[in-house]
């Protein structure tokens, strides 16, 4: 038996501390949970090492916004649920932060509570760092007394939404990585391995076979012209980009994205399973549907379906249900507006928004693994081919020295 050091709070939110004994540390933590008291931190005496991270308080050093406010939510959820009030679960939160940002942020945040503000407001005076959506949220549960359920919501949305963008970048990466290592490649040999060359191949003049031409000429042009042909390119992605500030040739792009195949599928996809767990969680929320479908809209990247969904939105202030106008739009999957409107029909329509939503984080996952099976081998074989073409180009001309009249 291992003796533990540990600090808690009792459900009234007063702190504990002292020392028991334990086979490990997980059974340390059932026993004080047992006892009625929720662990903030557990370490085996003599060890020195904190285990704050059993709630997940901490707000690490150097963690993104968007991961802070993630465990902003998860902790506050987690606090409440157990009886304690919002003051003394923000106040425990500040004693176990761990960086002198986060303990900041959390002293703005209690000194707006302890004024009398609500939660929703003091969030929305913190310069941005939470989103009108996160807002939203809280607010709606503010209204219907579930505070500690609607920041579990919050939290159960931010981690769908960062598995799903962490999984989509993650699949992307080694094509990336790949493409990067052949772009290097192609410019070691255009620029230092084809210039060794050109010095043996300077007296064959039009000697030269066609093929060995054009490498050397491409690697004279990479070489000559490439620091310009680069800020050309760097020129032409400034000039569209800020081409597509125009909200016409935006949504002419866009919709050109959704025709493209596999890419547009999966672009579809990606846009509805956010939408879907977007819109769901605020109507679960209790958020009103139209007010919802307004927030959710702005989660959508592609403008054809903003433009649906506000399409959508009109024919809601109309009377009309939600469905019937996103499948006129014919930018929304029909499997996700069958979906949709069984909700509408059975009066579950948060549940089945995400239900959509945990469909299309499956469907893209899938996408992305045929798509990776398919470009992989691709990118593979076309930079050998590449390569090799390269170099015969050059095997070609020096075996033609021989073939030269003295």
């Amino acid at each position: 038996m291992a003796q533990f050091q540990y600090r808690a709070v009792t459900a009234e939110g007063e702190e504990r501390s002292g020392a028991l004994e334990a086979a490990d540390q997980a059974l340390a933590v059932q026993q004080l949970q047992r006892g009625g008291l929720i662990p903030i931190s557990v370490e085996e005496a003599g060890s020195g090492t904190g285990l704050a991270s059993l709630l997940q308080l901490k707000l690490t050093l150097g963690a993104s916004s968007q991961r802070q406010v993630l465990q902003f939510s998860l902790d506050l959820a987690t606090l409440m649920r157990a009886g304690v009030t919002l003051d003394r679960a923000l106040d425990i939160m500040r004693r176990v932060a761990g960086d002198e940002q986060s303990l900041a942020l959390l002293g703005r945040i209690q000194d707006g509570v302890r004024k009398g503000q609500a939660l929703s407001v003091v969030l929305k005076e913190q310069g941005g760092r939470f989103s009108r959506f996160y807002i939203s949220m809280v607010h709606a549960a503010e209204m219907s007394g579930s505070l500690a359920d609607g920041l579990g919501d919050l939290a159960l949305y931010l981690e769908r939404s960062r598995e799903l963008r962490e999984k989509t970048l993650s699949a992307l990466l080694y094509p990336l990585i790949l493409l990067c290592v052949a772009g290097l490649s192609l410019l070691v040999i255009l620029t230092y391995v084809i210039p060794q060359f050109q010095q043996l191949f300077d007296d064959m003049g039009k000697a030269l076979p066609l093929s060995t031409q054009i490498v050397i000429g491409l690697a004279e042009l990479v070489r000559d012209g490439g620091p310009w042909v680069l800020l050309l390119l760097i020129l032409f992605v400034l000039w569209f980009r800020r081409r597509l500030q125009d909200a016409s040739v935006r949504l002419r792009w866009d919709a050109w994205l959704l025709r493209l195949p596999l890419l547009g599928s999966l672009l579809q996809r990606l846009d509805t399973a956010r939408f879907s767990r977007s819109l769901g969680t605020l109507v679960r929320g209790g958020v009103p549907l139209l007010s919802a479908l307004q927030i959710a809209r702005e989660t959508l990247s592609n403008s054809m379906m903003v433009q649906g969904a506000d399409t959508a939105a009109a024919s809601l202030k109309e009377g009309r249900r939600l469905a019937e106008p996103l499948q006129a739009t014919g930018v929304f999957p029909t499997l996700a507006l069958q979906m949709i409107q069984v909700g509408e029909e059975t009066g579950q329509l948060d549940d089945m928004l995400l239900k959509v939503a945990d469909v299309y984080d499956r469907e893209v996952a899938n996408a992305l693994q045929r798509m990776l099976t398919i470009l992989e081998p691709v990118l593979i074989v076309g930079l050998g081919l590449m390569i090799a073409g390269i170099i015969m180009s050059i095997l070609v001309a020096i075996m033609s020295i021989n073939e030269l009249p003295l």
